[in-house]
């Protein structure tokens, strides 16, 4: 017992001790902190990634892709059925979306990746489900435009605090405004087209009403070739052809009928938020008395855009159609919220001309394939390598396509551990200096507990207790510390960004719009061991030193 109150008095009475303490107690916020974060950058880039490339990619090395992908599924499915979960067809090519973002705007193009899908099985292959606006989207992908439900605070979204107001009336209502608001610009355009034709009639006729009165003006002067002007004969086929010539390109079909935007779509198209978001405000709500982001968006559902690609014809040549968003990818990662566009794989087909010269088959780039749950991913890869020819075919996991980006986020976070480490290096370093001035100082107490019948174990244990006490109470405080940061690391990032006059989390710089942290149990139980067992080690030799001393030594001292 007496020798805890011994350690309890040394540490009250030694203030200096306690600085070892607070350098333990960094130590561990700080590998705790930095730990969090990078295993949070690494979770939710794999998770991202892995949403959008799925388990095993099969691509074809050709770039116009192959041809008839049932029959490729059917011998996927004969090679390794059993591991396979589902399959779907994707296109893959790059585009170029042109919208124009007010009636009376001018038009903004942007680059953009096209990824032609199928709605029915794409969403059974990757996370694009979880990452759509409308809650009827996120329970079945489809290409058909909604009513006004685009519950952009759906799903988790509530807790980034972003407010997009021109979502409220996004889908068929706001679509059908539009075209209202249109149609009313049209009208007075013509109207003011006709107001101004009827005020050049009257000042062309003034004009030669007064030329008339002022000059006298023969047929001769008018041709001098003839007295007798005649004009000359209208083509019967000028006017129908400028009528006609809206509607040149038109089908027949297309001929016979009108396109209602009110009421009608183009194929319908969703596209990644990036594409659309304009600018981010920060805006106080009284309401709640939060701050709130507040996004402009220039593209809702609803919307019309063009799309522009290549063919794979040779020469290439440069395809364009109208298509209307009927919602918006969000997954939190600026990769792929910039420039993502997912478009129904069977249109694309059709207009970029993928289809098999041989036997008419449509093409398709690759093949997503989703493992069952528990599925060796690398084992599924080898054994579809295998079977199909490598000159021809790409087999990669999901891993394998990122596996220079996860690997860098991993060895950064190895060797800021190796860093880290130094600081707890440090600490051991400061508790053997203060131990051994301890030793040396309390020579005398020493002596004294030896000759009272303290035994050279009892001695030594009374510092081991006290290294033992400070690399704990550094570990819990440390702890303490580190898990509020990481908990209130938006807003102290938003302070430190304020303080500096400078963004210190830039989202295109780093991926994600906020800092991702992942608290894992297991680092925090090693870090406070590893704390520990310095603090532990860096009082053993003092303590050893001190157990050595001989009361009659000590005493003379």
């Amino acid at each position: 017992m007496y020798k805890l109150l011994i350690c309890w008095r040394y540490l009250l009475t030694r203030h200096f001790a306690l600085f070892s303490m607070i350098t333990v107690m960094l130590g561990v916020a700080t590998m705790i902190i930095v730990n969090a974060v990078m295993l949070g950058f690494a979770t939710e880039m794999k998770n991202r990634i892995h949403g959008i490339l799925s388990d095993i990619n099969f691509e074809s090395i050709d770039l116009q892709g192959f041809p008839d992908a049932d029959a490729y599924m059917k011998a996927i499915n004969s090679t390794a059925g059993d591991m396979i979960e589902s399959m779907t067809p994707t296109i893959y090519t790059p585009g170029m979306l042109t919208f124009r973002p007010g009636i009376d705007a001018s038009t903004i193009s942007r680059q953009v990746q096209l990824i032609g899908i199928d709605e029915v099985t794409y969403g059974k292959v990757s996370a694009i489900l979880e990452f759509l606006q409308h809650s009827k989207n996120r329970d079945k992908l489809s290409f058909n435009l909604h009513d006004s439900d685009y519950n952009t605070q759906g799903t988790g979204r509530e807790k980034n605090g972003v407010v997009r107001l021109d979502m409220r009336f996004a889908g068929w209502e706001y679509r059908k405004l539009r075209v209202a608001a249109q149609t009313r610009m049209q009208k007075e355009y013509e109207e003011d087209q006709k107001r101004l034709k009827i005020e050049h009639d009257n000042i062309l006729k003034s004009n030669n009403e007064i030329k008339e009165n002022n000059t006298n003006i023969t047929a001769s002067h008018i041709n001098p070739q003839s007295e007798n002007y005649e004009s000359e004969p209208i083509d019967p086929f000028t006017q129908a052809n400028a009528i006609e010539n809206n509607s040149a390109n038109l089908t027949l079909a297309e001929q016979a009928r009108i396109f209602d935007p009110a009421n009608e779509q183009h194929t319908g198209v969703i596209i990644a938020i990036g594409l659309s978001s304009h600018s981010r405000v920060e805006r106080f709500n009284p309401e709640t008395n939060k701050k709130e982001i507040h996004e402009r968006l220039l593209i809702i559902p609803g919307d019309d855009i063009t799309l522009s690609f290549p063919t794979i014809s040779l020469p290439i040549k440069l395809q364009s159609d109208n298509f209307t968003v009927v919602d918006l990818y969000e997954s939190k990662m600026v990769e792929y919220d910039s420039q993502l566009v997912f478009v129904p794989i069977a249109k694309l087909q059709q207009l970029r001309g993928m289809y098999d010269s041989v036997t008419g088959k449509p093409m398709v780039s690759q093949i997503l394939i989703k493992a069952k749950p528990g599925v060796d991913l690398d084992e599924l890869r080898d054994r579809i390598k295998n079977r199909f020819s490598t000159s021809l075919f790409f087999v990669s996991t999901w891993k394998d396509k990122q596996e220079s980006l996860i690997a860098a986020v991993f060895n950064e976070l190895a060797m800021l551990n190796v860093l880290l480490f130094v600081i707890f290096v440090a600490a051991g370093f400061g508790i053997f200096s203060i131990f051994s001035m301890i030793v040396i100082e309390k020579t005398k107490d020493i002596g004294i507990l030896k000759s009272m019948g303290a035994s050279k174990y009892g001695i030594m244990q009374i510092f081991i207790f006290y290294s033992l006490l400070l690399g704990v109470g550094g570990s819990l405080f440390g702890v303490i510390l580190g898990l509020t940061f990481v908990h209130y690391i938006k807003e102290i990032a938003t302070v430190l960004s304020y303080i500096l006059q400078n963004e210190v989390f830039n989202p295109k710089i780093y991926y994600f719009y906020e800092i991702p942290t992942v608290v894992d149990p297991t680092t925090v139980v090693w870090i406070i061991c590893g704390a520990i067992l310095i603090a532990v080690i860096s009082g053993i030799i003092p303590a050893l030193r001190a157990a050595r001393l001989q009361p009659v030594d000590a005493l003379r001292n």
